[in-house]
């Protein structure tokens, strides 16, 4: 899709600070953090949400099953690095739903003992990162996503 910020990201068309990258699937930090750590979760294939998502070709399949199996493990990687007590995962569907770009990702939210978060709590741009941190906590999130990945041996 020509206007399409997910997919220029995926196609190298501006940057993103990547946590995971395969052929079907990219992981990046969101710019607009709610907290610290939240990443989003976005399948190569442009499917508008996930009523949009066709299942019809062994491709498809493939490429939604490693997109919640990602979700999963960067959920996972968010607790065990003890970056956070907890995450939110977040998936909104068309704009009435607070969907603000139309293809399908999913939020990996972190968060933290003392809070509690509240539906709707999208607070979108409420972090903000010092110099250099986005950097090295994605790097932090990308070695144990891709220790999990190994581990499980799934992909």
């Amino acid at each position: 899709m020509d206007n399409c910020i997910f997919c220029k990201i995926i196609n190298k068309e501006i940057p993103a600070t990547k946590v995971y990258e395969s052929d079907r699937v990219i992981a990046f930090l969101d710019i607009n953090p709610i907290e610290k750590g939240h990443m989003l979760i976005v399948p190569k294939q442009h499917w508008k949400n996930l009523a949009d998502v066709k299942l019809d070709t062994e491709k498809e399949i493939e490429i939604y099953e490693e997109l919640m199996y990602i979700v999963r493990v960067a959920t996972k990687a968010v607790i065990t690095t003890k970056l956070a007590d907890g995450a939110n995962i977040l998936q909104c569907n068309n704009a009435c739903a607070g969907q603000t770009v139309d293809h399908l990702h999913f939020h990996v939210i972190p968060r933290y003992g003392s809070e509690l978060a509240t539906v709707p709590a999208f607070n979108s741009g409420a972090a903000k990162y010092e110099p250099n941190e986005a950097q090295a906590l994605a790097e932090k999130l990308s070695s144990a996503i891709a220790a999990i990945v190994k581990d499980e041996e799934l992909l």
